[in-house]
This record gives C-alpha cells, structure tokens and sequence, in this order.
C-alpha cells in the first residue's frame, strides 16, 4: 500500500534527519531492531508508518517524534494544552488516524493519542515497541489482538498491556475511538 500524502512527509523527514546525522538506513535499522528491507519499505513510504516506528526513530535520531510529525520542535516544558481537534494528527491510512493530545510538551515519557478507526478489510498489520501500553475505548468497539489473542472492549472498557507483545486493534461494527496512552520506556 502507497502511503498517503502526510505520511511520505513524515518519511522525509525520517531521511532528513537521519542524513543530517550522517547516520546509514542500515545504522538505524539496527538502533531499532528491525531487519534493513522492513526499514527501507518504511522510510520510502512502500509501507504504512505505524506509529510505533515513528517514536522508535525518532529516539534512535535523538529528536522528539514531534519533530518528525510536523517539522517542529516541542516548545513547552510546564504544561502544554491541546483543545478539542487540535492535536497533531496523522491518518496511517484510511480508516486509522491518530492526534497526539501532547505534541508540544517537550521531554515527555508518555504519549497520549486519541485513535479513530474504522472497519476495514481483515485484521490490522501487527506491531510492537516497548514501553507499556493503556487504551480507554470512548466510543464504539474495539477489538485488541495481543499475540494470538483477540480481546473486544466496549465503550468505557479499557487495556493495559506490554506492548513489546505483537498488537494491533481495529474496529468492530462501525467507527470507534479510542485513548491510548504508550509509556515510551
């Protein structure tokens, strides 16, 4: 699958940066673990970023994923506030799209999205990252694959998980939201 307009941006930027460090494909892939091909296929744009990957480089470069989302850097250090619809959003693909609700907050550990997903054709292409991951279904239904486990959550269910598991969710009769928190170690 081609990736859309947003997310060879984003790729882009991957190349930028990792160029301006003087940093290989092959240096990186190892930084995060992943075989060169899969990682070429990812900063080409021949395979959807999931977000895991973009927060795996973006601490192998050294850089806040923020930096890689939108071209800037996070500027606030006590707090920062995201109003409704505004955080930084990216659509993986159609159907999957994410908004980072602390985008601007420089230094942080945790990162806080809002998902929407909605049903699409088979199961969603399995990751895993480490950290420790919560998700919190706003609205709709979920299905979360964990390994070879499938678990539904309905509105006001949630997940906490070891995201190092191969995962993946997607939606279950209609659209769905929902929060999710991933401890990025």
């Amino acid at each position: 699958m081609v990736a859309n307009e947003q997310i060879k941006q984003i790729a882009s930027r991957i190349i930028y940066m990792r160029e301006t460090l003087e940093l290989s494909q092959q240096d990186v892939a190892e930084k995060i673990d992943m075989p060169l091909e899969e990682y070429i296929a990812y900063e080409t744009g021949e395979k959807d970023l999931p977000v895991s990957m973009i927060y795996s480089v973006a601490g192998a470069l050294g850089i806040d994923a923020t930096e890689l989302l939108t071209g800037e850097t996070p500027r606030m250090d006590s707090y920062a506030v995201t109003r409704k619809g505004q955080g930084v959003g990216v659509e993986r693909y159609k159907g999957y799209a994410f908004e980072s609700l602390a985008a601007n907050f420089r230094h942080r550990d945790k990162e806080p999205m809002l998902v929407t997903i909605s049903p699409k054709d088979g199961k969603p292409e399995l990751v895993a990252h480490g950290g420790q991951e919560f998700n919190y279904v706003i609205s709709g239904k979920i299905a979360v694959v964990i390994g070879a486990k499938t678990i539904v959550l309905n509105e006001g269910d949630s997940i906490y998980f070891d995201p190092r598991i191969r995962h993946g969710q997607y939606a279950v009769d209609g659209e769905a939201r929902f929060l999710t928190v991933i401890d990025k170690e």
